[in-house]
């Protein structure tokens, strides 16, 4: 963010994570305290214009002269000043003056603060015992020859890429280890991505909403998203519009395109066979490079989910999308485009554990190359030890799946049945898998409903933060998989604070 850029008051309140709660003195003291706090460290770039009093006040979910006396302590403290015809500008440290991550470390940060709040704000998933009894079975043979090298490996160690591709083999999907490079997790293959493939400028195409990470990479690499279609009207469950693409194409060519077809985050849900044809044969006809992220593609749950709407009962017949199999991996969409112009994206830590850094990539070998040398300047390779785990999970991804699914389907039917008993006016379709609900709340908005929650004690995380153009502003994502007890014990809150933002 340069000089003089505007920060959203959408990003700017999920910036502002649990100031309301911490610290002495009376709110405008702490807000003063925390805006201070963001451009001391960077995380808003020095000579950044802040929202005005009024729309800040709206977004946060206090009075305006709460936040008039914040930004008259700053100013009288000389980290703001105002500009004619502009607005405030908040002084930095000069620490840092680019663009910062948003949302997602700044809530796992505050998760380790929070105390007895009930946390809605991540829907990663326990551990799995597996991952706890492949790391005792390991033994000094596992390392073998590989204690005779210097232990790096910066495409990954033979047998975990030699497992991955026998991994989309066994789906049909031909593929060989040298299109494999390993990555820690699949946060850091989509950065990957970004830091290969865009430059500052370029247009990306990306659904909306889509995954937050996702957005984080791209816009720290400096790209121009553009969404296409949408999860609503336009939208609808199938997501974002392939003819919206061939129209923008008629006016330029993006870079390159990013997609979550099945197991969509944070909506859940997954195209069904005529879309993902839809998608292939446009993607085909523009050959555009497509990036596809199939890091959740694994938490499928192969009922009739997805495209059943809030309180029907889930009696929809959408099914959970072409690219699901029941008993081998999911078949990405970009299996079917040409090999040199995708990138499928892949993790275990979904699956078995977050815990467990483990992630790929799978595109040529040459686009491989290039992301390697990348990797290789930010942390020379990945664990041995952790790759040596994920060998002997991949042999066991049946036992994985069988117990995941059964345990998201239970978990996501008694969510629905709370949902349905105790904000019946709240809606949502049915997710393909996923682990969490993306719900609509009419009437409300969930940024200041997110702050306002979190002086009560419970976290949540407003749609606009997986929107490219901060959208979604009605709605939440609510994790279910945890089990229901912080979601039944939030809701009350949730609907409390929903009312005062109904405008």
């Amino acid at each position: 963010m340069g000089a003089m850029a505007r920060i959203a008051s959408t990003r700017l309140s999920r910036l502002l994570t649990g100031w309301s709660s911490e610290g002495p003195g009376p709110l405008p003291r702490r807000l003063a305290d925390a805006l201070r706090e963001l451009a001391g460290r960077g995380d808003v770039a020095g000579g950044s214009i802040l929202p005005s009093q009024r729309e800040l006040a709206l977004v946060l979910g206090v009075s305006r002269s709460t936040v008039t006396a914040a930004y008259g302590l700053l100013e009288s403290e000389g980290w703001l000043e105002s500009v004619r015809g502009s607005g405030s500008r908040l002084r930095g440290s000069g620490a840092l003056d680019g663009y910062v991550t948003e949302g997602r470390l700044v809530s796992f940060d505050a998760r380790s603060r929070a105390g007895g709040t009930a946390d809605l704000s991540s829907g990663a998933l326990p551990g799995l015992g597996a991952v706890g009894e492949a790391v005792g079975a390991l033994s000094g043979e596992d390392l073998g020859s590989l204690l005779g090298d210097d232990g790096y490996h910066p495409y990954g160690i033979p047998a975990l890429r030699e497992g991955i591709a026998a991994y989309y083999r066994a789906a049909g999907v031909p593929t060989e280890a040298a299109q494999i490079l390993v990555t820690s997790g699949s946060q850091q293959a989509v950065w990957l991505v970004a830091q290969a493939l865009v430059e500052p400028g370029d247009t990306v195409v990306v659904e909306n909403p889509t995954y937050r990470g996702a957005l984080e990479a791209l816009r720290a690499r400096g790209a121009r998203l553009v969404p296409v279609g949408g999860d609503g009207p336009g939208g609808g469950p199938a997501g974002a519009d392939p003819a919206a693409l061939r129209r923008l194409c008629a006016h330029g060519r993006p870079r390159l395109v990013y997609l979550q077809p099945t197991v969509h985050n944070p909506t859940g849900r997954s195209l069904d066979g005529a879309a993902r044809r839809e998608w292939q044969r446009v993607l085909t006809d523009l050959e555009l490079f497509t990036v596809e992220d199939t890091a959740c593609a694994e938490l499928a749950l192969g009922d009739e989910g997805n495209g059943t709407k809030e309180s029907d009962g889930g009696n929809g017949d959408a099914g959970p999308g072409a690219g699901f199999r029941d008993d081998a991996a999911p078949v990405p969409l970009v299996a079917e485009l040409p090999m040199g112009s995708t990138v499928a994206v892949g993790t275990l830590s979904k699956l078995f554990w977050g815990g467990l850094r483990v992630g790929w990539v799978r595109s040529s070998p040459q686009v491989v190359s290039r992301l390697a040398k990348i990797k290789t300047s930010v942390d020379l390779s990945c664990s041995v030890v952790d790759q040596l785990v994920a060998v002997r999970l991949l042999d066991r991804l049946p036992e994985a799946r069988a117990r995941r699914r059964a345990e998201l389907r239970g978990q996501r039917d008694a969510a629905e049945a709370l949902l349905r008993a105790t904000a019946p006016h709240w809606e949502w379709t049915r997710p393909a898998g996923g682990p969490a609900l993306w719900v609509r709340i009419p009437g409300a908005d969930t940024e200041a409903l997110a702050q306002l929650a979190r002086r009560h004690g419970v976290s949540v995380v407003p749609g606009s933060a997986f929107s490219p153009v901060d959208g979604f502003r009605d709605r939440l994502r609510l994790p279910y998989a945890h089990g229901t007890d912080a979601l039944a014990s939030a809701i009350p809150t949730l609907l409390e604070c929903a009312a005062r933002t109904v405008g």
